[in-house]
């Protein structure tokens, strides 16, 4: 297993957790914000295991604010590493993987590709973006052997997310609008990706699998 990453300090945490679980992997401090450096990425990864038969895309940020306050940079820098990564990074391995004639490619989207959540105008129209694009490679890449999901998980707790829900009263307004009463647990949504990547999945493309307690439902 490979993991790449722009911040160092990210892989060494990721590295701690799997020797903590005897879990064996390789990490890169890569930059995949272009083009060329994400198909340098690829080639890196490449060359530790081969031509993998999983690939999960987990790149994304988001910037909360209304669609008047945000500049031109604001929109491109978040669709460049949002979704162009998603392009470059999923059309290179995809390539690898049609040649193999067998893939499992899972894409972090998001509840927001769906609802029209406020403040989230670029974050959403990427993650929407995201949907599409992966059903036209599910379309494409099925008589390879080559399935492609995204897995939309709604209000997950994370690290990048608790300051956030612990400030001004986040945590309880987002509480309120998930029929399932709580927020997610990261491990649910490492469950919905690690079903999709295995081949209990293989009969399962192009779908977006939403683990969101129910969000997308009100």
């Amino acid at each position: 297993m490979v993991v790449l990453d722009v911040n160092e300090a990210n892989l060494d945490a990721v590295n701690r957790t799997a020797k903590d679980t005897g879990v064996s992997l390789e990490t890169r401090t890569v930059d995949v914000s272009t083009p060329e450096g994400s198909r340098a990425a690829l080639d890196e990864a490449v060359e530790v295991v081969g031509t993998p038969q999983v690939f999960l895309h987990a790149v994304g940020r988001n910037n909360r604010r209304p669609i008047l306050d945000l500049s031109d940079a604001d929109w491109q820098g978040m669709i460049t590493l949002n979704l162009s990564t998603a392009w470059w990074l999923g059309q290179e391995m995809g390539r690898r993987m049609v040649a193999a004639g067998y893939g499992r490619m899972v894409f972090v989207s998001s509840v927001s590709g769906l609802l029209a959540h406020a403040n989230h105008a670029p974050y959403a129209a990427s993650k929407g973006g995201i949907n599409q694009l992966m059903r036209v490679m599910a379309r494409e890449w099925a008589p390879y052997n080559v399935t492609v999901n995204a897995v939309a998980p709604g209000y997950v707790e994370t690290d990048l997310t608790r300051a956030y829900l612990d400030s001004d009263g986040h945590r309880a307004e987002l509480e309120s609008l998930v029929p399932a009463g709580r927020l997610g647990r990261p491990h649910e949504v490492a469950d919905a990706v690690t079903f999709l990547a295995s081949d209990r999945a293989a009969f399962i493309t192009g779908q977006v699998l939403y683990i969101d307690g129910g969000r997308v439902l009100v």
